[in-house]
């Protein structure tokens, strides 16, 4: 029985060292990731790249360096006059990743924090070259342009650091507190203006429309003082009939109003009900 656990507990011991073995031989590089081998014996970084899964090592002698292939988003503030010499805040925002098959280019030139070190300085020159290209008015008018020549750019000096950029866009533009409020008094000034002309369109309307109406008044006088001419008052007499026939059919309606005929001649009384 002694034997048997001896033998048991010597089984343990040789597969917790082979276990320890095996896991100081392999790495695993995860999805979405590379890795690069560091060989202290050769030539320092190895030129193959390891892609997704378990590879095999030489312990002390080699050590794996990990690289995050996924597209990254970044974003990069700078402060910078423009060709007026008015102070501009912009953000750029960008999505990078690393050239696979350069990543021990990368490594060698640069290190595994490449985007720490290049993406901040690339960004902060090429921003404030274009910006400097352009008036405060024109980077409001004109941002397409100025987001595609900022994108011509990086792209330029990202390649050749062998980093791909796959999205550049501007995020955040203002300027400085002066030409702030002199935008704001401006647009106050053109909605004033706007205002102003709207009252005068509306006056000419107005008085349009009054001598319109004055030229049918006169018109219509016109009319009356010839018909008065050619029948005399009988015009006269004719429409204060149609005016008494009129009242008489809307008083004859209310129910406190009734109808005296004879002697009275048609006389309409007020009758409380």
């Amino acid at each position: 029985m002694a034997q048997a656990l001896n033998r048991l507990g010597y089984l343990g011991i040789g597969l917790a060292i082979t276990g320890g073995l095996a896991n100081s031989v392999l790495y695993n590089v995860e999805g979405g990731h590379r890795a690069i081998i560091f060989d202290q014996l050769r030539e320092g970084i190895l030129p193959d790249v390891k892609g997704e899964g378990t590879h095999f090592f030489i312990p002390w002698i080699q050590r794996p360096i990990f690289f995050d292939v996924r597209s990254t988003p970044r974003n990069v503030a700078v402060v910078t006059p423009s060709k007026d010499l008015q102070t501009v805040s912009i953000t750029l925002r960008m999505l990078y990743r690393p050239s696979i098959p350069h990543l021990p280019t990368i490594f060698k030139t640069s290190g595994a924090d490449y985007d720490e070190r290049l993406l901040p300085s690339f960004a902060n020159e090429e921003l404030k070259t274009v910006v400097a290209k352009y008036d405060a008015t024109e980077l409001i008018t004109q941002r397409d342009d100025v987001s595609a020549k900022i994108r011509e750019r990086l792209n330029q000096r990202c390649n050749n650091s062998h980093i791909i950029l796959d999205d550049i866009s501007i995020t955040h533009l203002t300027f400085g507190k002066e030409f702030t409020q002199a935008v704001e008094h401006k647009q106050v000034a053109q909605q004033e203006a706007e205002r102003a002309r709207f009252l005068v369109e509306q006056a000419e309307q107005e008085k349009l429309a009054n001598i319109i109406r004055a030229e049918g008044d006169s018109k219509a006088a016109e009319l009356i003082s010839a018909a008065l001419k050619e029948s005399g008052s009988g015009l006269i007499e004719l429409r204060k009939i149609e005016a008494a026939k009129e009242i008489a059919s809307t008083m004859s309606k209310s129910r406190n109003v009734a109808y005296l005929p004879g002697n009275n001649n048609g006389m309409l009384m007020n009758l409380q009900l």
